[in-house]
């Protein structure tokens, strides 16, 4: 009988099963555009950065239904846009971001995951960020079988 295959055999490192291409946010960008580009790109993690490319923070889905009157669904759409556009990722983003190097064990940063419930870990160099790791990497990488 031969050992059964998961797909992680060949990722060992982060940077193996990261997404390299990240939708980013700035400090300065309402809560509206964010929501916006969220469903667009139906991401639930956008890392926020500066203006060198270095990240500052991490604004997540969790984080706008915060905001959002979730709580009111009698609330028309265009009042709760109202209410995102006077707030800023600045305002609301996760500042003491866990992040994760590219050349850092794969399973570890799975570890990292579980133990404290994250969605993401952003990928950084120094801090500059060149990635996110996301329960969608792990779970794509076991349906597509490689």
């Amino acid at each position: 009988m031969s050992p059964r295959h998961t797909g992680m055999e060949t990722a060992h490192e982060v940077r193996d099963l990261m997404t390299e291409v990240v939708e980013v946010a700035r400090p300065g960008d309402s809560l509206a555009e964010v929501r916006e580009r969220m469903e667009e790109h139906r991401c639930r993690h956008m890392p926020v950065v500066d203006g060198e490319g270095d990240l500052v923070g991490l604004v997540t889905h969790r984080d706008l239904l915060r905001y959002a009157l979730i709580e009111q669904p009698e609330v028309p759409r265009f009042v709760e846009t109202a209410l995102l556009e006077r707030l800023t990722v600045g305002d609301v983003m996760v500042r003491e971001v866990e992040t994760v190097d590219p050349g850092a064990e794969l399973r570890q940063a799975a570890q990292t995951m579980i133990e404290n419930k994250f969605g993401c870990l952003p990928v950084v160099e120094g801090r500059r960020l060149v990635g996110i790791l996301t329960e969608s990497d792990f779970v794509r990488r076991v349906a597509q079988g490689a």
